[in-house]
């Protein structure tokens, strides 16, 4: 039996906005490069998602040199330096975490605002922010990703979800990192250390879903699938899983078609 495979690779640059699809993506401290390393806050300097604004899903993003572009219907093309000069240093709220970030300046925070029809602006994270993952999961870093750097699904537990709806989600409703082929549906939840290439992953913890996967990521329309589906069948201490927020325990590349090796089971 051939082993598991990655079948694919996505980061989210901007908190909440619209994610990539990699062929290869390199590890640092916090979980791939750029993913969730800006973010929307509002005038209190707090964190904005698509729970509370679904139109944040129609932001997309792509990356340029030295750059990010934003792009949204009805808005011009909004150009976000990763080096920013001089920048105003924040502190911002993610969940219960306070950190450094840099604004991105009165363009981007007039688009956001503008898209988003209140005050708010767009910040980065900054290279010496201090943010970690709880501690009884591991010793890591996190950027402004929700608890953790990665987040793991396989296809075949969305295939087996969708097996069960009416109407089939895409896998962009979950918002992984990382996508397996190979395996047998929620096999991930029996893992405890795989190896992907030369990267070494540690399953942390199962991924408790908010009313984000009820969103459509082309629409900005939000449902009552496949949440109300889950409820019937991951639900487990008033939470729902689906897929696992992991730990690289090292840096490198990750690149799709990298076999998965499982090194340990629970």
């Amino acid at each position: 039996m051939n082993p598991p495979t990655l079948s694919g690779l996505y980061i989210y640059p901007i908190k909440s906005a619209g994610g990539i699809s990699l062929t290869a993506g390199q590890l640092d401290d916090r979980g791939l490069q750029h993913d969730r390393r800006w973010m929307v806050v509002d005038e209190q300097n707090t964190f904005l998602t698509q729970r509370k604004f679904p139109r944040m899903a129609l932001i997309s993003v792509e990356l340029a040199a030295e750059r990010l572009v934003v792009h949204a219907p009805s808005m011009h093309d909004l150009g976000v330096p990763f080096r920013l000069q001089n920048p105003e240093t924040l502190r911002v709220r993610v969940w219960d975490d306070v950190v450094e970030a840099h604004s991105a300046g009165r363009d981007a925070s007039s688009w956001f605002s503008q898209f988003l029809g209140f005050p708010c602006k767009l910040v980065s994270m900054t290279d010496n922010a201090l943010r970690v993952v709880n501690p009884k999961h591991g010793q890591a870093q996190v950027s402004f990703a929700d608890a953790f750097p990665l987040l793991l699904i396989s296809e075949a537990s969305l295939n087996d979800l969708n097996g069960r709806l009416e109407t089939p989600v895409p896998m962009n409703r979950f918002r992984p990192n990382l996508v397996v082929r190979g395996c047998a549906p929620y096999e991930e939840d029996q893992w405890q250390e795989i190896r992907i290439g030369a990267i070494s992953i540690q399953i942390a913890k199962p991924c408790s879903r908010c009313t984000v996967p009820t969103i459509d990521q082309s629409t900005g329309i939000k449902g009552k699938e496949p949440i109300r589906t889950l409820t019937t069948y991951r639900s487990r201490d008033g939470k729902i899983h689906f897929g696992q927020n992991v730990l690289h325990l090292g840096k490198g590349t990750l690149t799709v078609g990298d076999h998965i090796e499982i090194t340990v089971r629970r």
